[in-house]
């Protein structure tokens, strides 16, 4: 008679995965320019000038389970003679999502995913400057996710409704 704890075997559920996955599939530049509109004199110029960042999120669903979030990044430098440089970046990433919570998917969209993206974009950015005559302009760190919880705080004011609830 064979020993009969070599038949036992473990109920692992139906071979389902269930569990909340995120990866990262694709990165890539989707929109970049630069303009020197004040070259060559601008290399003459001895102002320093003032640099003005600007930067918006973007999530559009691309396919069943499949996110493309946009990171635009615009950078513009004018000193008292004029414009120096400006530029114009849209860095965006493809996500597969599955098994996500719903209320867990704006939070990725406007935090973690932008979080993940922005050293990538950053690089692009200042690589494009200093290939335009400039120093490379190295942008702090964001915190998205400060930003967000902001973002929510404030509609959670405007609306009466608690963040992150419908």
């Amino acid at each position: 008679m064979a020993d009969e704890t070599d038949h036992i075997t473990t109920n692992l559920g139906n071979g389902a995965d269930t569990a909340p996955q995120i990866a990262l599939i694709s990165q890539y530049v989707k929109d970049l320019s630069f303009e020197n509109p004040n070259a060559p004199a601008v290399y003459q110029w001895q102002d320093q000038p003032q640099i003005d960042v600007q930067f918006n999120i973007g999530a559009e669903k691309v396919g069943d389970e499949v996110l493309e979030i946009a990171l635009k990044i615009e950078v513009k430098a004018v000193a008292p003679q004029g414009t120096a440089f400006a530029v114009e970046l849209l860095y965006a990433a493809i996500f597969g999502m599955r098994n996500v919570p719903e209320d867990q998917i704006q939070p990725f969209m406007l935090a973690e995913a932008p979080r993940l993206i922005f050293p990538f974009a950053r690089r692009v950015l200042a690589d494009a400057i200093r290939d335009g005559g400039f120093p490379p302009l190295l942008l702090d760190p964001i915190d998205f996710g400060a930003l967000y919880l902001q973002q929510a705080q404030q509609m959670e004011v405007t609306s009466g409704e608690p963040a992150g609830h419908a």
